[in-house]
């Protein structure tokens, strides 16, 4: 028999994977506000936020290492390519070091590659002019493999900071009962994502992971970054599993399909 896969990992390196995640449309001013403070008192390495949040972002973590990270095109990347341009420049303008740009996903299935690479292009330029870095945002769900690892060779070809999984909110209606669900990150979509990028360009998964494990399995597959909202509850996991700022050797699970969900 194999042995179990492993993982050695340390308190502040789990923390500093995190992007917690405050996007959920129904999150008011005192939520958002919360939220960026749990995201300063935990270390993450970003608070990813809606474009208009970014000046209290700015605020609330000015005396932190913790980034600011905004949404382009967020959830369903189906603005403009100026106005994604625009709404990448404001939000960077006001302080974002990061920008998650969602693609045309219309466009990616029709298979118009040279407007999906120009719309890529045209806001990582913007991006990278100003000093920040720009992760483009796949939604895997909508997708098929042969257009992941399309985009991943764009994205690499582009020298894009990140390629990510997910918006947490590409829903997907279900043949058995019509309710809608997204998985969200898969431990075989990161794999792929990893296997087709270029070597300099980073994995972040997003959607769907909830739990110290659920983020575990996202690193171990090759996961740069963790788009995540239950930031606390993992962390407070990882503690009472014994993790702090020793390594630890930790024992994977084996990968259990996910059902559906936001982060």
């Amino acid at each position: 028999m194999a042995a179990p896969a492993t993982i050695t990992v340390t308190l502040p390196q789990i923390a500093k994977a995190i992007d917690h995640s405050l996007l959920h449309p129904a999150m008011t001013d005192s939520q958002i506000f919360s939220g960026l403070e749990a995201a300063k008192r935990l270390k993450v390495a970003a608070a990813c936020v809606k474009p208009y949040s970014v000046p209290v972002a700015r605020d609330v973590l000015a005396d932190s290492d913790v980034l600011i990270c905004a949404v382009v095109g967020f959830p369903h990347g189906s603005s403009t390519t100026r106005t994604k341009v625009l709404e990448a420049e404001e939000a960077v303008g006001e302080g974002a070091r990061e920008i998650d740009m969602v693609v045309n996903v219309g466009k990616v299935l029709g298979g118009d590659w040279e407007y999906a690479t120009n719309e890529i292009r045209a806001v990582n330029e913007a991006v990278v002019r100003r000093g920040a870095a720009l992760k483009v945002i796949f939604e895997n769900d909508l997708l098929g493999d042969e257009h992941i690892v399309r985009l991943c060779k764009i994205c690499s070809a582009l020298s894009v900071a990140f390629v990510k999984t997910s918006t947490g909110f590409g829903f997907v209606r279900r043949p058995a009962d019509g309710l809608y669900a997204c998985r969200g990150a898969t431990v075989p979509h990161i794999q792929l994502m990893k296997a087709s990028a270029a070597p300099g360009v980073l994995v972040k998964a997003a959607g769907g992971i909830r739990t110290l494990d659920d983020l575990l399995l996202a690193m171990a597959a090759g996961a740069s970054r963790i788009g995540a909202s239950a930031t606390e509850a993992i962390l407070e996991e990882a503690v009472a599993l014994g993790i702090g700022t020793v390594p630890v050797e930790i024992v994977l699970p084996s990968p259990i399909p996910t059902t559906g969900g936001v982060y």
